[in-house]
C-alpha cells in the first residue's frame, strides 16, 4: 500500500489516507461495459488516483485465443492487488468450443479458492418503484432488505467427486459435499457479526432433517456461535421453506447464512423478487485480508446485448459500494447507495437510457 498526500482535493474533501491497487477483470459480453461505469463512479466518489486500476484479460475470449483460462503467473499478479473488480464471463451461446464449467471452475472458482473467499456476500433490497413479481399484499408496508452470507469455499462446489465407467450405461457420477467445522464456523461468525450492524436477526438455512451429517454440523456450529451473540435473534429454516418465505414474507429476513449450493440458488431467487439480477451486487470476500477480495455483479455476460450500450450497470455500481465498504470507506459507499436509490426512484416506465448515461447520472450524484 502507498500513502496519499495530505493535501485536499478540488472538492475540499480530504483524500483517503491510502491508495489501493485495483485489479480489473472486465471479462466477456457486457462485462467490460458495466465495469467501465463502475470505475467511473468509483473515481467520482473516491477521487482520481485513490484506486489504481490494472486491467487483466481473462474470460472466454482469452481461452478461445490462447487456450489459457487463468495462468499461474496471472494468479500470482492478482494476489498482489488490494481488491478486484470483476465484470462477467461467458461465451456467446453459439460458441460450442467452450466446454461447460470451464470458466466457472477454471476462473471464478479458482479465484475464490485460491484467495480463500469464504464469504460470498449478496445483499437484496426492494427499491421503491422497482417492478417485482411479489404480490402487492406481500410488499404492502413491508421493508424488504436482507443479506445472504453464503459459504464460498466448501460444500458441493469444492470439486470432490468423479466419474466411473464414463460413457457406458453403467456410468457413475459423484459430487461430495465437504463441510469442515472450521469452515462452517468462520462463515457463521462473519454472518453474526454482520447481523449486529443491521437488525440483529439471523436465519440459518439448510436441510438438516435429510442432510443429517452436513446439516447437523451446520446446526451445531450455528447454536454454539449464537451463545456468543445473546442480542441477536436466531431462526432456522429448511431450504425449501426458505424459498416459500422469500416470495410470501421476505421482510422476515435480515441476515441469512447458508452453504455454498443453497446460497447460490437462494440468492438468484432473492434477486428475482427484489427487481432482478440487473440490480444484484455481490462480494467474494476474504475477511482475514490475507488475499484480495473480489466484487462483481450477479448477472452474466449477456452476449445478446453486448456492444449495444444498453446494459444496466447498476449492479456493478452497487458492487463498487461493497468494495468501498471493504476498503474502509463506508461514507463513500453510502453516497453511492444513496445516488443509486435516487436514480432508481427517478426512473419512469419505458424510460430508455444507455449504459454510460446511467453511469454518468450516478457519478454526478455522488
Amino acid at each position: 500500500m502507498t500513502h496519499a498526500s495530505t493535501t485536499t482535493t478540488g472538492d475540499h474533501r480530504p483524500p483517503p489516507s491510502r491508495t489501493f491497487n485495483l485489479a480489473v477483470i472486465g471479462g466477456d459480453g457486457i462485462g467490460p461495459e458495466v465495469v467501465a461505469e463502475g470505475l467511473k463512479v468509483l473515481d467520482a466518489v473516491a477521487g482520481p488516483g485513490v484506486f489504481k486500476p490494472t486491467a487483466y484479460d481473462l474470460g472466454a475470449s482469452r481461452w478461445q485465443r490462447t487456450g489459457e483460462v487463468l495462468p499461474d503467473s496471472v494468479l500470482a499478479e492478482l494476489a498482489t492487488a488490494d481488491v478486484i473488480l470483476f465484470g462477467a464471463v461467458g461465451a456467446d451461446p453459439g460458441a460450442t468450443d467452450v466446454p461447460s464449467g470451464l470458466l466457472e471452475r477454471g476462473l471464478l472458482l479458482k479465484l475464490r479458492f485460491a484467495f480463500d473467499h469464504y464469504v460470498n456476500l449478496r445483499p437484496s433490497r426492494l427499491y421503491p418503484g422497482v417492478p417485482t413479481p411479489l404480490s402487492e399484499q406481500v410488499i404492502a408496508g413491508q421493508h424488504v432488505d436482507f443479506v445472504v452470507v453464503r459459504e464460498g469455499t466448501e460444500g458441493l462446489y469444492c470439486g470432490n467427486g468423479g466419474l466411473v465407467r464414463t460413457g457406458t450405461p453403467y456410468e457413475i457420477a459423484t459430487e461430495v459435499s465437504v463441510n469442515t467445522a472450521y469452515g462452517v464456523e468462520r462463515v457463521i461468525r462473519d454472518a453474526f457479526a454482520r447481523a449486529t450492524t443491521r437488525r440483529n436477526k439471523i436465519t440459518l438455512v439448510h436441510k438438516h432433517n435429510v442432510l443429517v451429517n452436513a446439516g447437523g454440523l451446520w446446526n451445531r456450529r450455528f447454536n454454539a456461535v449464537a451463545a456468543d451473540y445473546p442480542n441477536v435473534t436466531t431462526d432456522y429454516l429448511h431450504v425449501d421453506a426458505a424459498t416459500i418465505f422469500l416470495v410470501t414474507d421476505p421482510s422476515r429476513f435480515d441476515v441469512i447464512v447458508t452453504d455454498n449450493l443453497f446460497g447460490d440458488i437462494l440468492t438468484d431467487l432473492a434477486a428475482a423478487v427484489t427487481g432482478g439480477i440487473g440490480l444484484a451486487a455481490s462480494g467474494n470476500i476474504n475477511p482475514d485480508r490475507r488475499f484480495p477480495s473480489m466484487f462483481e455483479p450477479v448477472h452474466g455476460s449477456a452476449p445478446d446485448i453486448a456492444g449495444q450500450g444498453i446494459a444496466d450497470p447498476t449492479a456493478t455500481i452497487l458492487s463498487v459500494a461493497l468494495l468501498l465498504n471493504h476498503c474502509g470507506l463506508p461514507e463513500e459507499a453510502a453516497r453511492i447507495e444513496r445516488a443509486v436509490i435516487a436514480d432508481i426512484e427517478a426512473r419512469t416506465p419505458g424510460q430508455s437510457r444507455t449504459t454510460s448515461e446511467i453511469g454518468d447520472a450516478i457519478a454526478s450524484a455522488v
